[in-house]
């Protein structure tokens, strides 16, 4: 299953879809491209259901890092002063994200720590991970020591938000 999130005064529900097949994951001979909208948070309106942003948190998901952890929903204050509605997602594949969630634009993506290294970093600019090859699973490359594993950094824990 996956988490729900939404507030009363915000006409929005948050959601996200999990990995794809995992027996074809790791190929792009097999499973080609980035198997859009897997991996994705989603912003959809209450009353309708339709969509109103959609986020790809791991593009071609190889590890099965699923992406259906919490979502935590604040009201902060970013650096120009502006007070701004967030929904932060600490992700199985070591990255914490933080979106809008009244229109989806990424705000920061961050890694948990410096041992997650299938990733370089994520592109602010595009949303895209920079992953790097040497930690991919492919037919022609035996991948050691990715961090995270397939079990994910952040798991199924839970997690808390103190706005004081």
């Amino acid at each position: 299953g996956t988490n729900w999130a939404g507030t009363p005064t915000i006409p929005t529900r948050t959601s996200s879809t999990t990995a794809p097949a995992t027996r074809l994951r790791g190929t792009q001979t097999m499973r080609p491209g980035d198997n859009k909208w897997t991996m994705t948070i989603w912003g959809r309106d209450a009353d309708t259901g339709k969509a109103k942003f959609g986020y790809q948190k791991t593009p071609h998901d190889e590890w099965d890092y699923a992406g259906v952890n919490v979502m935590i929903l604040s009201e902060q204050t970013d650096k120009e002063g502006k007070k701004r509605k967030l929904l932060t997602h600490p992700d199985r594949n070591g990255i914490v994200y933080t979106l809008d969630r009244e229109n989806g634009d990424l705000i920061s993506a961050n890694k948990l720590d410096d041992t997650v290294n299938w990733v370089k970093q994520v592109d602010l600019k595009t949303g895209l991970p920079v992953r790097d090859p040497e930690f991919g699973t492919r037919m022609d490359h035996k991948g050691k020591e990715i961090c995270p594993s397939a079990m994910g950094y952040h798991n199924q824990g839970h997690d808390s938000y103190d706005p004081t």
